[in-house]
């Protein structure tokens, strides 16, 4: 077995306990689970057993229905606890388009790279098989395995992540939760306000000006003070 092999069973198991963490966290069922996921519950169970693992879009799906952070599946921390509020609709079928999406990405990077098929799949330890098969959006690689193929180019496994479909938009809303809880409560106060709103609409402006313009406002508002 050699280093990536290695990294790629190490990866299995632990992701399969942060599975099994964030489910249990949120109430949800093996077979709820693996229903929302496109999947039987025995693959669901061999994903928390760390036996086989999902492929991006299918824990895109997964953190998506449990709305949970997808960061959550490679970070270290267990949730505590979470809702479970949001369903996704055909997620089989989601995922089969966001796997031809992530195969074809995939194929270009590996071009560009000058990777040949044989080499990559002898890097990474994939079977050339798998990776010809989800290069031409007829499979799906687990996250382990998505792991270190980012890793052998070079690249944030964030950038496989669904940025314009359904997800991507929830997402992008729990990003912008998460920014906002993260400001002190004054400030969240001073937010919410209605009446504050037409400041936060002149900092927005501001924001917009260049440096030139935003001197030549200060040197007028020096006048009028002086």
């Amino acid at each position: 077995m050699n280093k990536n092999q290695r990294l790629i069973t190490l990866r299995m198991h632990k992701l399969g306990v942060l599975l099994y963490d964030a489910r249990l966290a949120t109430r949800r069922s093996i077979e709820e689970c693996a229903e929302a996921i496109g999947v039987s519950p025995e693959t669901f169970k061999s994903f928390e057993a760390g036996v086989t693992a999902p492929s991006l879009p299918q824990l895109e799906a997964l953190a998506f229905f449990l709305d949970v952070p997808i960061e959550h599946f490679w970070g270290n921390e267990a949730l505590s606890e979470s809702a479970a509020n949001e369903t996704v609709n055909d997620a089989n079928r989601l995922s089969q388009i966001r796997n031809r999406i992530i195969g074809t990405r995939l194929k270009l990077l590996r071009t560009e790279r000058n990777f040949s098929l044989e080499e990559f799949s002898k890097e990474s330890s994939v079977p050339i098989e798998r990776l010809s098969a989800f290069e031409e959006g007829r499979g799906s690689l687990s996250l382990p395995e998505l792991e270190v193929v980012s890793l052998i180019l070079d690249i944030r496994l964030e950038s496989f992540l669904d940025e314009h479909g359904v997800i991507g938009a929830w997402r992008s809303q729990q990003i912008t939760v998460q920014k906002f809880m993260e400001l002190s409560e004054r400030q969240q106060q001073f937010i919410l306000q209605p009446v504050n709103r037409p400041y936060l609409e002149l900092a927005m402006r501001l924001s917009e000006l260049s440096v030139e313009k935003l001197r030549g406002i200060a040197e007028g508002l020096l006048e009028i003070t002086y």
